[in-house]
Order: structure tokens, then C-alpha cells, then sequence
């Protein structure tokens, strides 16, 4: 189960990272986003930190 909860969190912050690439190289610089893509890539990171930490006791 911890397994699996990395694999997603991995998942989360390798489309928040590409995200955050799209938003960086945008067009249009007034544009607002919805999100802070960096604050959710590391958070999923350290989300998957946690589940292999976890995983291992």
C-alpha cells in the first residue's frame, strides 16, 4: 500500500513539474495560474518520502 502511495505522490510531482515547466515558458506573462505547481511538486515529493519511509517499517 505505501508502495503504491509513492508511485502516486511520484506521479503527482512529475505533472506538477511539467506544469510548472508550461507556466515558466507561457505566452501571454500576465496570465494568472490557479496553482503554485512548485509548492505541489514538492509537496508530492515529500509525500513519497514519507510512504517509502513507511513502507520500510
Amino acid at each position: 500500500m505505501w508502495w503504491a502511495g509513492m508511485a502516486g505522490a511520484l506521479a503527482v510531482a512529475v505533472l506538477a513539474g511539467v506544469a510548472d515547466w508550461r507556466r515558466s515558458r507561457r505566452d501571454d506573462l500576465d496570465r494568472v495560474g490557479w496553482f503554485d505547481w512548485r509548492t505541489v511538486q514538492m509537496t508530492a515529493l515529500l509525500g513519497a518520502a514519507l510512504c517509502v519511509i513507511a513502507a520500510q517499517h
